[in-house]
């Protein structure tokens, strides 16, 4: 039988799983807590990556605990496919914007409706960058983990540029008259 060749959904939870054993629920609430900005997995991804990794081998599962929960622990074979997944040649990213294909056919959106829709995403993205700011001054100098910074500032500076762009589009599309 062959190494097991993960996918990035699997290399996100062995790489969550180095930490130590964590349950389906942990991993969930890790996701989203540390990746969710960039990398989306919904719950049932999660349970279904940890059966097809436990009957992989790269993990285990631990006793049930409590409200049926089940905490799992990497095994040296999910770290080799970690290792592995690292040493590999990552896929390209792609952007898939959908504020793009909207602007996009702006032309025939009705009414005002594209300026109420860029209006609304201005502000996610305004709010999210405060958000990232906030998170990062949370964080007192001497305790920022240089690899979770590297990926906040990353969406801090995504942010700052999604925001440029809309200060830069064309009145017609903004439906503002910055004459």
């Amino acid at each position: 039988m062959g190494a097991h060749k993960v996918n990035a959904t699997e290399a996100s939870l062995l790489g969550f799983l180095h930490a130590g054993p964590m349950t389906g629920w942990d991993l969930v609430a890790a996701a989203q807590q540390r990746i969710g900005a960039f990398w989306s997995l919904t719950q049932s991804q999660v349970y279904r990556e940890l059966a097809a990794m436990s009957e992989g081998g790269l993990i285990e599962a631990g006793e049930q605990g409590s409200r049926a929960r089940r905490p799992y622990r990497l095994t040296d074979a999910g770290r080799q496919a970690f290792e592995d997944w690292c040493g590999s040649e990552l896929a390209a990213e792609n952007i898939r914007f959908p504020l793009l294909l909207v602007v996009m056919f702006g032309r025939d959106v009705p009414g005002g409706r594209l300026a109420e829709i860029i209006a609304e995403h201005r502000k996610i993205h305004a709010e999210r960058l405060a958000e990232y700011e906030r998170s990062r001054a949370a964080v007192p100098e001497e305790e920022r983990d240089p690899y979770a910074m590297a990926t906040r500032d990353f969406g801090i500076r995504y942010e700052r540029a999604v925001l440029e762009w809309f200060a830069a589009l064309p009145d017609v599309i903004t439906g503002e008259d910055r004459r």
